[in-house]
C-alpha cells in the first residue's frame, strides 16, 4: 500500500497534472461565486473537456472544480448575502453581518481556512477509511449488487426531495432512460425507434449538460433584469488571525467530523452537513444567542462542513459504486468513462486510481486555500457580473461542451431536449439527481438482476436468503417508506393533541 502510494504522489506532482488541477480549483471557484451557477454545472461543462485527458489527468481537473466550487460559494454569501451554491446559504447568517460590520476580510479568512481544514480533514479520513469498507465489500456478488443499487436509488430519491412520490417518479424516468439501446444480454434493440443513434443507448454527457447546466441557463434567462446587490467592502489582510484560528479550531474540527459522516451517507450533501454543523456550532456555544449577529463560529461550522462532505460523499462512491451527493453522481459518471468503475473490486484490480483520486483531492484542497487567500480579491468581484453577460456564456458552453464530445449535433439536440425537459421539471419541483442515478445505476440494476436470475433458474427468493441483500432491501425500503410513515404517525399525535385541547 504504501509503495502504491508513493508512486501515486509523484505521478500526481508532475508539473501538469498540478497545473490541471490548479486551472480546475480556479474554475470551480469562479463558478461556486457566481450565484446562478452550481458546483454540479461547473462539473457538467468541465465534463466533455476533461475526457480529451489522458490517464487520470481528467479526473484531477473534476476533483479541482468539486473542491473549488463548493468553497466560492462563500465568498458572494458573505459579501453580498446571495450564496453562490446552496451549501453555503447557512454561512449568510453569520456571515453577511460580519461584512455590514466592515468586517469582510475577517469573515473571508476564516471561511478560507475552515474550507481547506475540512476538505484536508475529509481527504485523510477518505484514505483511512475507504480501504477498509473495501474489503467487507469484496464478499459481493450479482444479488447483492443488485440490491446496493436499490439502495442507492431509494437513498437518493428519498432524500433529495420533500415529496417522496416526486422522487420516485425522477428515479423512474432515469431507469427507463437505462433501458435504451441494445440488451446486454439477448441484443435486442429497445426503444430506438428506427435511430441507430439510440442504440447504444442514452449519452450520459448531453444528458448531464442539458439537466444542470442548460435548464440553469433557462432559469438565468428568466430572471436577466436581475443582478447581485454590489460589495463595496475593502479587503486588506485576509489570512485569519491566530486568536480566531484558536476560537474557531474546536468548531472546525467537530463540523469536519458533521460533514465526512453526513457526506458518507448517500442521499445527503453539503447543504444538510452545514445547516447541522452550524446548529450545533450554536449548540456547543456558550452565547447561542449571538449567532445570526456576526460570530465566526457562524462561518466556520458550516464551511468546514460542506467542503468536508467532499471527502465523505467519494467513499460510498469509491466502495461501493454509490453516489453521496449531486456532485459525486456526476464524478460517477466520468469515472465510467475514464474506463474506471467504482466499487469494491477498484481497490483491488485498480489500487492506483484510487490512491490517485486520494491524493488528488488532497492537493485539490491545498490548491484552493492557497488560490482562495492570493485571489480572494479577484473573486470577491465575481458577484458583480450581471446575468446578462453570464447567460450567453453558459449556453455557449454548453453546446460547445457537448459538440466537443463526439462533434455530433445530435449530442447537441439531445442536451437541449434534456434542458428543457430539467426546466419545466424542476419548476415542478421534481428532483435532478434521481434521473442521474437511474441512468447511471439503471445498468448496473439491469445486469446483476439478469445474472442472478441465471444462476438461481429464476428463482427471486435469491435476493431475500443471502443476508446482505436482504439487509440492503429493507433498509432500501424503510428509507423510502420510512418518512412516509413518521409523516403519517406525527400528523395522528399532532391531532390527538388538538383534540385534547379542545376538551
Amino acid at each position: 500500500m504504501l509503495e502504491s502510494l508513493i508512486s501515486v504522489i509523484g505521478v500526481v506532482l508532475q508539473p501538469t497534472n498540478l497545473l490541471i488541477m490548479l486551472l480546475g480549483t480556479f474554475v470551480g471557484i469562479f463558478v461556486g461565486a457566481m450565484p446562478g451557477l452550481s458546483s454540479i454545472m461547473g462539473l457538467s461543462l468541465m465534463l466533455p473537456l476533461t475526457l480529451r485527458f489522458e490517464g487520470s489527468t481528467g479526473i484531477l481537473m473534476l476533483l479541482g472544480v468539486f473542491c473549488g466550487a463548493i468553497y466560492g460559494g462563500s465568498i458572494t454569501a458573505i459579501l453580498v448575502k446571495t450564496p453562490g451554491t446552496a451549501n453555503s446559504a447557512a454561512t449568510v447568517l453569520d456571515g453577511y453581518p460580519l461584512t455590514q460590520r466592515g468586517e469582510a476580510a475577517r469573515a473571508l479568512g476564516i471561511s478560507t481556512f475552515a474550507s481547506t481544514f475540512g476538505g484536508l480533514f475529509s481527504a485523510i479520513m477518505l484514505l483511512w477509511t475507504a480501504p477498509l469498507l473495501s474489503k467487507v465489500a469484496l464478499s459481493f456478488t450479482s444479488p447483492e449488487y443488485f440490491s446496493l443499487a436499490i439502495f442507492g436509488l431509494s437513498m437518493v430519491t428519498s432524500l433529495s426531495s420533500k415529496d417522496v412520490t416526486k422522487g420516485l417518479i425522477s428515479a423512474v424516468i432515469g431507469l427507463m432512460l437505462a433501458t435504451v439501446g441494445m440488451d446486454a444480454l439477448t441484443g435486442a434493440k429497445r426503444f430506438t425507434f428506427g435511430s441507430t443513434y439510440l442504440l447504444a443507448g442514452i449519452a450520459m454527457v448531453p444528458v448531464l449538460i442539458g439537466l444542470y447546466a442548460f435548464s440553469q441557463g433557462l432559469f438565468n434567462a428568466e430572471t436577466i433584469s436581475q443582478t447581485a446587490e454590489r460589495s463595496k467592502a475593502k479587503l486588506r489582510r485576509t489570512f485569519p488571525t491566530f486568536k480566531d484560528i484558536r476560537t474557531t479550531f474546536p468548531t472546525m474540527l467537530r463540523s469536519s467530523i458533521i460533514g465526512t459522516l453526513v457526506g458518507a451517507i448517500p442521499g445527503t450533501g453539503g447543504d444538510i452537513a452545514s445547516w447541522l454543523a452550524y446548529n450545533e456550532a450554536r449548540r456547543w456555544s456558550k452565547n447561542p444567542e449571538e449567532f445570526g449577529t456576526g460570530r465566526i463560529e457562524g462561518v466556520a461550522a458550516p464551511e468546514a462542513a460542506n467542503n468536508a462532505v467532499s471527502g465523505g460523499a467519494l467513499i460510498p462512491l469509491l466502495t461501493l459504486g454509490i453516489p453521496g451527493d449531486a456532485g459525486t453522481a456526476v464524478m460517477l459518471g466520468a469515472l465510467m468513462m475514464q474506463g474506471i468503475v467504482p466499487g469494491p473490486l477498484l481497490f483491488t484490480s485498480e489500487q492506483s486510481k484510487v490512491y490517485t483520486i486520494i491524493v488528488g483531492l488532497f492537493i485539490a484542497n491545498l490548491f484552493m486555500g492557497l488560490l482562495g487567500f492570493g485571489g480572494i480579491r479577484l473573486f470577491a468581484k465575481i458577484g458583480d457580473v450581471h446575468n446578462k453577460y453570464l447567460t450567453p456564456i453558459v449556453f455557449v458552453f454548453c453546446i460547445v461542451g457537448t459538440f466537443a464530445l463526439n462533434n455530433s449535433v445530435n449530442d447537441i439536440f439531445l442536451m437541449m431536449i434534456f434542458g428543457l425537459i430539467a426546466f419545466f421539471l424542476i419548476k415542478l419541483d421534481f428532483p435532478m439527481p434521481p434521473i442521474i442515478l437511474g441512468l447511471i445505476l439503471g445498468n448496473t440494476l439491469e445486469k446483476n438482476l439478469q445474472r442472478a436470475l441465471l444462476v438461481s433458474k429464476g428463482d427471486f427468493s435469491i435476493f431475500f436468503t443471502r443476508p446482505i441483500s436482504l439487509a440492503l432491501l429493507l433498509i432500501a425500503f424503510g428509507s423510502v417508506f420510512l418518512p412516509v410513515i413518521l409523516r403519517k404517525i406525527n400528523a395522528a399525535r399532532e391531532a390527538k393533541q388538538a383534540e385534547k385541547n379542545a376538551q
